[in-house]
């Protein structure tokens, strides 16, 4: 690349910074992500209620993932350049980083399914489709980031509501497995429930990173 392209190529940037499209290209790019990590929780709920196979679900789910994975590198690299973003570079790396860790524990969840999982995984769609809530609720929140910054906080607070509510779905279930005997299928199904909680934090921290970034924006 010549000094002249190069400076052009800068220019052209610093161009789009302007304008705010280097800004909206972001939390298109992190909107992205959320939608792949709801893709695999939807299939997760599909896998529990019984209407896509284990088996099938655990090759469809490498799928999701390998598109999130290349979702998240490309934010990465947009990073690298931009020049403004709508929030602070490192609340934008925890956010997608934790949306990635959504995605992650959502595979494990049903590839475990596929390699352990009890019979009847019905106690996973009630919890299932409290992420999907979730990150519904976290997609509004950041999409919201430039347009309308003062209502992010309500949507990440419903985020924040959805993640308690597959807390308490955990505890519950969990209660009801120890209520009864101690059997091989009652260590599967912690296993499943435990990985099920691991989400909702994921999904917790992703929310905590942007109401931190918000927080900052504002001061």
């Amino acid at each position: 690349m010549s000094g002249a392209d190069g400076r052009a190529r800068r220019f052209a940037r610093a161009w789009d910074d302007l304008r705010g499209r280097s800004g909206r290209r972001v939390v298109d790019l992190v909107r992205g992500q959320i939608a792949l990590a709801r893709a695999g929780a939807v299939l997760a709920r599909s896998t529990a209620s019984g209407t896509v196979e284990r088996s099938a679900a655990r090759a469809q789910m490498a799928e999701v993932e390998h598109e999130g994975d290349a979702a998240r590198a490309e934010l990465v690299r947009l990073l690298r350049w931009v020049l403004v973003t709508p929030i602070d570079r490192e609340d934008l790396f925890r956010l997608s980083r934790s949306v990635d860790d959504v995605l992650d524990h959502l595979r494990d969840h049903v590839r475990e399914t596929d390699l352990f999982g009890p019979e009847d995984l019905a106690f996973a769609v009630e919890p299932l489709q409290a992420v999907i809530d979730g990150l519904d609720e976290l997609e509004k929140a950041v999409l919201k980031m430039i347009d309308d910054p003062g209502s992010v906080t309500v949507a990440v607070l419903a985020t924040r509501k959805a993640c308690s509510r597959v807390r308490q779905l955990y505890q519950a279930r969990l209660a009801e497995l120890f209520a009864g005997p101690l059997e091989m299928d009652t260590l599967r199904r912690r296993e499943l429930l435990s990985r099920l909680n691991a989400v909702g934090r994921r999904l917790g921290e992703a929310a905590d990173a942007l109401a931190d970034a918000m927080l900052k924006r504002s001061h």
